[in-house]
């Protein structure tokens, strides 16, 4: 996954595109889109030996901005506003209603267009 990540030029390090056989040493800071919000990793210190998942937190601090994590919580709920996750695609009445809140660009037989 990062990996393929690497390959198609979504990691950088220090500002640099990184390759996936990179060494990184403390200090450095690591940049990456996950989610829809880009993430900055700073590497605190390189353990001795290979680590567990919960500790690898004492080798990293996370320095993605809490405006980043508003952003992405306000995008999940704007997604569910209106149709909740697999529900599937609208009835008529829902495309009724989407089409009357939605102006429509062109005139409909009748209308006489205002100048």
């Amino acid at each position: 996954m990062v990996t393929e990540a690497c390959k198609k030029n979504h990691v950088t390090v220090n500002g640099l595109v990184a390759k996936p056989s990179k060494e990184v040493f403390a200090t450095d800071k690591i940049t990456f889109r996950k989610d829809q919000i880009t993430q900055i990793i700073t590497v605190l210190d390189i353990p001795e030996n290979r680590v567990g998942a919960k500790l690898v937190d004492i080798y990293r601090r996370n320095d993605t901005s809490a405006e980043a994590y508003q952003h992405l919580e306000l995008l999940k709920l704007s997604k569910e506003h209106y149709r909740k996750n697999g529900t599937g695609r609208p009835t008529k009445k829902d495309r009724r209603d989407i089409d009357e809140f939605i102006p429509s660009s062109n005139l409909n037989e009748g209308e006489e267009a205002e100048s």
